[in-house]
This record gives C-alpha cells, structure tokens and sequence, in this order.
C-alpha cells in the first residue's frame, strides 16, 4: 500500500491542497483582500460547492481505493445504507493510505483512510465515522471552511468578483488548504458530533460500546510511538480517555454498557472461486452371467 500523508489532523475536517504561494487575485480581489472580510452571506449552499471543488481536487491528486477494492467494499458495504442521514445526502471513498484519519466535507463527502480501517473493526469504524457524519449534520464544516475564508481573507476576494462565491483557482484553493489545516472544531463542537456518534449507533442498532472503544484505541495510540504526533492531532479535542468516560456513562446509563471486544478486522476483497467445468463421469457397467 502506498503511504501518502494528504492531510492533517484525525477526526476533524482537514485539507491538503497544492502550493498557495504563487496566489494570483485580480486587482479587484486584492482590494478586497486589504479591506478584510465583510458581511458577505455564506450559505450552506456556499459551503456545499466549494467544499465540492476542493474533495475534487484532493480525490485527483490522491490514491482512491476502486470500487473493486477490499476497502472500498468493506466501507460500502457498512455506510451504503447511510448515504442519506437526517437531511443529508453522502458520498464515501478510501484514500489508499496508512495514515490514521477520516473527515468530512460540507458537501457530504466522506474520506476514511485506509490506515483507520487496518486498525478498527466495523461498529468501531461506525462510531468514528458517525462522529464524522455528526460535524455535517450539525454544519460544524460549513463554520470551519467559513472560518478558514475569514482567516484568509479569500471570502471578499472571492463575493467582490460578482457578488457571489465562484470558482477558486488552484492557487486560491492553495491558500484555503493550509487555512483549514489549521482551522478546528470547538470543543463543544466535538462533543456534539460525539453525541450524534452514540445517538447513531443507537438509532440503527450497532453496539454503543464500540464508540467507547474506539476512543481507547485513540487514547492508546495517543501514548505509544505515535504520541508526539497524535498530541498535536488531537490538541483540539477533548481528551479521547474522557470521550470514552463519556460514551461509558452513556451507555450505561441507557443499560447498554458491556465491555467492548474487538471483532475481526478484514480490508481483502472476497476471493471468488472459479468455475468448476461440470464433467460427466462414465461408470462402467458390468454384468454378471447366471450360469
């Protein structure tokens, strides 16, 4: 498998695009961009088609497992019947990489990272994904891509062409990328989509305990080899040992609460077996003579 870092971050929206250095605005955007950013209307709709433009550019420019894929399965086969969840329409894919993430987008796009599924199993994944799904849901990226054009000052520079969002350069989306690398979830945010995590596995019958185990895996990670990494992944959110705490007292509160044990993990597409050539066996017949 090939090992690609795209973005940074786990369990929030994150982006990785091309070099914003060499950033080219008309004149008219550049005065835009000195004023600051003025009360131009962002709507869901804004967030929507921009966010689409930039999942674009990410799913060109990285390795996107095929829907013949043992993960592309295995992810379809758990989110498929999810495409749609509480208003919002959803797409899936997996980035063929080890890096341990997945976000999403206010378009409803969802990226997991192939290094998330070698290490959770199915309801554990849910729970993940399901907080990923809550961030939508609640317009958690709407207010983060929003946030990143504010920080950015792109939000003007994009209204001033015609008075609406347009079509960003790949520069532009450059600038925007490294803005939302370093835009975050609020805590409460986080906790939010937390919720939503739970209230998802509930609503369509998973194990509830699978959230609070996948924030162990996370707390676990967070202390082994990868702890300096995971440290400044995860400094924006609350501490997975208390998000676990959390989604403990939840479940036991709903008389749900049994240690968690991990199932099998598989990522391979099923093997098919060849078809077997049907062939006539020819028995002998004897006979016997009466004498």
């Amino acid at each position: 498998m090939k090992r690609r870092f795209i973005a940074l971050g786990i369990l929030f929206m994150t982006f990785s695009f091309v070099d914003a250095n060499a950033q080219i605005l008309s004149d008219k955007a550049m005065g835009a961009l000195g004023k600051g950013v003025s009360g131009f209307t962002f709507s869901d709709a804004d967030a929507a088609a921009l966010a689409k433009q930039a999942i674009d550019e990410m799913d060109a420019n990285n390795p996107v497992a095929a829907a013949t894929d043992g993960y592309a399965i295995r992810l379809n086969r758990l989110f498929g019947k999810h495409a749609s969840t509480d208003g919002v329409t959803l797409n899936y894919k997996v980035y063929l990489v080890k890096d341990i993430n997945a976000f999403a987008c206010a378009d409803g796009s969802v990226r997991v990272f192939a290094g998330l599924m070698d290490i959770m199993d199915d309801n554990q994944l849910l729970a993940v994904i399901g907080h990923e799904i809550g961030h939508v849901v609640n317009h958690d990226t709407r207010d983060a891509i929003k946030a990143a054009y504010k920080k950015e000052a792109l939000l003007d520079a994009a209204s001033s062409q015609s008075g609406k969002i347009e079509t960003f350069t790949k520069s532009q989306l450059g600038v925007l990328g490294s803005a939302m690398i370093d835009s975050k979830h609020s805590r409460k945010q986080e906790s939010q989509a937390d919720t939503f995590s739970y209230d998802f596995m509930k609503k369509n019958g998973y194990d509830v305990n699978a959230v609070e185990s996948a924030f162990r895996i996370l707390q676990n990670l967070s202390q082994g080899a990868e702890s300096s990494f995971m440290t400044k992944m995860m400094s924006s959110h609350p501490d997975s040992g208390k998000r676990a705490d959390e989604a403990k007292k939840r479940a036991t509160k709903d008389g749900l609460y049994k240690e968690y044990v991990q199932q099998k993990i598989v990522n391979t597409a099923p093997v098919v077996p060849a078809a077997k050539t049907a062939t006539k066996a020819t028995a002998k017949k004897t006979t016997t003579k009466k004498k």
